[in-house]
């Protein structure tokens, strides 16, 4: 088991000395003027207030749309589109820019039209989701990426179909980066980021639906592989590779752990003493529950061996740390507690992620009813 898997396994008594450990890594050099693209939707808060803690001046360019008052007085604003009207950068120049939400190209090559030769380095956030090969495990980030489909212009799809081509679009941004800053870009590939403030429910589920006890459904097989990354490491650690201009690609993802070591280490933040139900990946599809969707963080690994077993060797290399997952599973819950009545309803009725409790009782039952192989 490697030192990085032990550190996620840790428990809540380490991860007090890991939550002061946040900023005891070093600024290296003077203080940056950081320019970060969105800010203030799920890790762009974290980023925010990581560098602002270690002294950075930070700048942000938003619609000015999404919690406009975050960090009012605190950060300078710029106002734009990113898909659109880019004008307010025009005249400013940064040490680093950081770009959390560009899912098309254009949209790099729009900003790069007052950027480009204004930054001296560029932090592009892309995604696990650029690898269309998800059959073979330790995959590194040489693997091939996701090709366009032939004939689609990447600069002119439409909307409504920019989620069907999600992987091959951030591919073809990772290019324009690529052309627009040659040289001083640092590409950061994440897996399924969550924590705090995710209102995709893709993690916070398990978390919430551990705490209510019970009976819980689990997936597959307790030992299918998982993999997860807390926002606030991922928002730190960009801020250090910006402190120490570290160029390159990334695979920013945590290490493997099982499906039972995740759902265990959510468990022993909990009182509400939940017990586990393990059912098989074809019997789930059969009764209509889907991975990812209906059980999150979760893809059967035939024929998946890939999805949830990333290397992430050279992040880790270049100082990519994770807090234990307890601190996760805590942060999250009380989170979680805090948020409007609508969206807690929203993931009890697994709106978003996440399987109905109805549905789930249905699925356990039915289990448990079917005439088991005897050994």
């Amino acid at each position: 088991m490697s030192i990085t898997r032990r550190d996620l396994l840790t428990g809540a008594a380490n991860g007090t000395r890991r939550r002061a450990g946040s900023l005891a890594h070093e600024r290296v050099g003077a203080p940056l003027n950081i320019l970060i693209l969105g800010g203030t939707g799920f890790t762009g808060p974290e980023q925010v207030e990581y560098a602002t803690a270690r002294g950075h001046r930070v700048t942000l360019f938003n619609r000015n749309r999404t919690r406009p008052d975050l960090f009012k007085g605190r950060v300078d604003q710029l106002i734009g589109d990113l898909n659109g009207d880019v004008e307010s950068l025009k005249g400013h120049s940064f040490d680093v820019v950081i770009d959390n939400p560009t899912t098309a190209p254009a949209w790099v090559r729009n900003a790069a039209k007052h950027l480009a030769g204004h930054t001296k380095h560029y932090l592009f956030i892309s995604t696990l989701s650029v690898y269309p090969n998800n059959t073979v495990t330790n995959r590194d980030e040489s693997d091939g990426l996701t090709p366009l489909p032939e004939g689609l212009d990447p600069y002119t799809v439409p909307a409504d179909q920019a989620r069907r081509y999600y992987g091959a679009l951030k591919t073809e941004s990772e290019r324009e980066v690529a052309r627009q800053y040659p040289g001083i870009n640092t590409i950061v590939r994440p897996g399924l980021i969550v924590g705090p403030l995710d209102k995709s429910d893709r993690f916070t589920y398990w978390p919430v639906r551990i705490d209510r006890g019970g009976e819980v459904l689990a997936p597959g097989n307790p030992d299918d592989p998982n993999q997860i990354i807390d926002s606030r490491d991922l928002a730190e650690w960009m801020i250090r590779l910006a402190e120490q201009r570290v160029l390159g690609t990334f695979n920013a993802v945590g290490p493997v752990i099982s499906m039972w070591e995740l759902l265990a280490g959510i468990k022993s933040v909990t009182t509400a003493g939940a017990q586990f139900t393990w059912v098989p990946a074809d019997f789930l599809r059969a009764n209509g529950v889907t991975p990812w969707r209906h059980m999150p963080t979760w893809m059967p690994p035939v024929p998946n061996a890939g999805f949830s077993t990333r290397n992430n060797a050279r992040a880790v290399a270049a100082g990519l740390t994770f807090r234990p997952l307890s601190m996760t599973a805590k942060d999250t819950l009380d989170w979680h507690k805090t948020r409007p009545a609508e969206e807690q309803k929203s993931l009890a009725d697994g709106a978003i992620a996440g399987i109905p409790a109805t549905k789930e009782a249905e699925v356990i039952a039915a289990w448990k009813a079917k005439p088991q192989s005897a050994p």
